[in-house]
């Protein structure tokens, strides 16, 4: 009786490990951005699996630096504002990126430079009809 019952909890146990390492625990995350095409979001699970997400450069408004305050902590977070197709000075949705590996300010400056050199070109480039 007790040993069905152990080998029952061990069971579910794996199981549960097996569902949070393929659905939750991410274990790498990319941003690709092409200033002619869109902007690339890849997270790499630690089971390997992989999710990809891409939004048109012309949904996008701004790549921003927010913060938010957490117990007691100040963090800071890349985001993409999507431009509201109703309103082009206006903001429909904030994406924001790297949630789990949650970089150091150094390091999303990097990025955020990065992007907004990309942002830069594109703006100053001719549109083509």
């Amino acid at each position: 009786q007790n040993s069905m019952v152990l080998s029952a909890a061990i069971f579910i146990t794996l199981i549960g490990l097996i569902i949070y390492l393929h659905f939750v625990k991410i274990d790498q995350e990319s941003l690709l951005v092409i200033g002619s095409l869109g902007i690339q979001v890849t997270s790499s699970y630690a089971s390997g699996k992989e999710s990809t997400t891409f939004i048109e450069m012309s949904q996008v408004k701004d790549v921003v630096i927010n913060e938010a305050i957490h117990t007691q902590k100040v963090i800071y977070y890349l985001c993409i504002l999507l431009q509201d197709p109703q309103d082009p000075q206006g903001v429909s949705e904030v994406v924001p990126l790297f949630q789990s590996s949650k970089p150091r300010l150094d390091c999303l400056m990097e990025v955020y430079k990065s992007c907004q050199e990309i942002l830069a070109q594109r703006r100053t480039a001719p549109q083509s009809s």
